[in-house]
């Protein structure tokens, strides 16, 4: 995939530097990344708000489905977001609850446990592995995917093919690969939306404008 580390810099140029993922602890960041599904970010700072300086894994080893799912209620699919969380803190504890015994780990053997656990699916996964666990995985999203098809790449059809054609194509690096995303989703929410809003577009002199049917 030619020119991606140009696009990184013009988006880079218009946005500057996004600083995601926004969290105080890595655990916290990886609570994100589960509550984030199908649901927006205001939602998920809503839900986190609710447990206060109770945020740890202990508690919500400690406490209810039910009780937990009344906490992440502003995340929507709360029921559900809670029988994930549940089984993600349960792997989490593989580690007694430490990142940094986590991050000795291989990557490739983190995300194999990781996509094993009940509600992690590859992108949530890479998140985590890339923001909280240090581990070079790039994340691939929706906005990822409009906006790499309208630019005039010719997209693999599966989630990874993706992934590792972008990883091929620009350094592994931890710090390039978390702006690079960000950078996608914020050009995504200002301009690259379902139905583009083109004018003073920074990669409109380079976009194909493919439009997905």
């Amino acid at each position: 995939m030619k020119g991606l580390l140009e696009i990184y810099n013009t988006l880079l140029n218009a946005y500057g530097q996004r600083h995601w993922w926004p969290a105080k602890t890595p655990f916290e960041m990886m609570l994100g990344a589960i509550l984030t599904q199908n649901t927006t970010w205001m939602n998920v700072e809503k839900a986190i708000r609710n447990f206060g300086e109770l945020l740890s894994p202990e508690f919500i080893s400690s406490i209810s489905n039910d009780e937990l799912a009344q906490l992440i209620r502003p995340s929507g699919y709360y029921n559900q977001k809670a029988i994930k969380l549940k089984a993600f803190t349960q792997w989490f504890e593989r580690y007694s609850y430490d990142v940094e015994k986590a991050i000795q780990m291989n990557g490739q053997f983190l995300r194999t446990e990781l996509l094993a656990v009940k509600g992690v699916g590859c992108e949530t996964a890479d998140s985590i592995l890339l923001y909280a666990l240090n581990k070079p995985f790039f994340v691939v999203d929706t906005y990822t995917k409009r906006i790499l098809y309208r630019l005039g790449y010719d997209l693999p059809n599966t989630y990874d093919g993706l992934r590792l054609k972008i990883e091929e194509s620009i350094p592994s690096d931890i710090y390039l690969y978390g702006e690079f995303h960000a950078l996608f989703v914020e050009h995504g929410k200002r301009h690259c939306k379902k139905t583009p809003s083109c004018q003073a577009c920074p990669v409109d002199a380079v976009c194909k404008k493919r439009i997905f049917v």
